[in-house]
């Protein structure tokens, strides 16, 4: 195997195991290759089939034009980041209030520490809903809606209708992806529209997201960064994007 098929292999590995990646953290992690060769890297890949070919890098070829990658997946990669958010967002909890939990791995692994007190607790997600289940204080709500088998979780105009008439103290939420041109992002039309009417009931805006998600767009727009409160990341957020915060007033734990 030639050095060309190794870094081609290597990329291709990359992109599956985070389900997207950027530009930048490609040439971050081949210093010695230049752009236009890592540019044709992409590009031949894509044609394979191998890889998808985004604006600003690349994608799994699981993650399909209208939707997210698969719940599944993305619960088994970067574990400890997703765990170690978690634990950082319980600090945020307060007992007798009204919470939302959006769908996603990370707000699935807050849901699966979330203290036993009471609380009135609403989300989108299955998987939220099924660790909720073992907890005997909270009030749990399940939002009708339709079922998106990639996310677990259920949207469509009955449930941003929904949202709508309730007013939250908090909102943890969950993105694909961030990039300063697009602000938050997700693979889901629907999905969009529903995390921008939560934040926008929601006293206090809570976004979840590991620093892989940072210089990486997905199709459709959630909201700037001026539109959240709190980021909690794991600790490994790119410097430019932690000045865009300060910026913005944004709280990063």
């Amino acid at each position: 195997m030639d050095a060309m098929e190794q870094r081609r292999n290597t990329i291709v590995d990359l992109v599956n195991q985070s389900g997207n990646i950027s530009f930048a953290q490609l040439k971050k992690k081949f210093p010695q290759i230049s752009e236009m060769t890592l540019r044709t890297d992409l590009k031949a890949l894509d044609e394979a089939k191998r890889i998808v070919r985004v604006h600003g890098g690349a994608k799994s070829v699981d993650v399909v034009v209208g939707t997210d990658d698969m719940l599944s997946r993305r619960l088994v990669r970067n574990m400890e980041a997703k765990q170690l958010i978690a634990q950082k967002a319980l600090s945020f909890i307060r007992k007798d209030t009204a919470i939302f939990l959006d769908s996603g791995s990370s707000t699935t692994a807050l849901a699966s520490c979330m203290p036993d007190q009471s609380n009135l607790i609403y989300t989108n997600s299955l998987t939220c809903a099924a660790e909720l289940s073992k907890l005997k204080e909270p009030a749990i709500h399940v939002l009708a809606g339709t079922m998106n088998r990639y996310s677990m979780g259920v949207c469509g105009i009955h449930t941003i209708q929904e949202v709508q008439r309730i007013n939250f103290d908090q909102a943890f939420m969950g993105v694909t992806s961030y990039c300063s041109q697009a602000g938050f992002t997700c693979g889901v039309d629907e999905e969009a529209v529903l995390k921008k009417t939560v934040m926008g009931q929601a006293e206090q805006a809570i976004v979840l997201m590991d620093s892989s998600k940072v210089g990486v767009k997905s199709t459709y727009s959630i909201c700037g960064l001026h539109d959240v409160d709190i980021l909690i990341s794991d600790g490994s957020l790119p410097q430019d994007f932690l000045e865009a915060c300060r910026e913005c007033q944004v709280q990063v734990i």
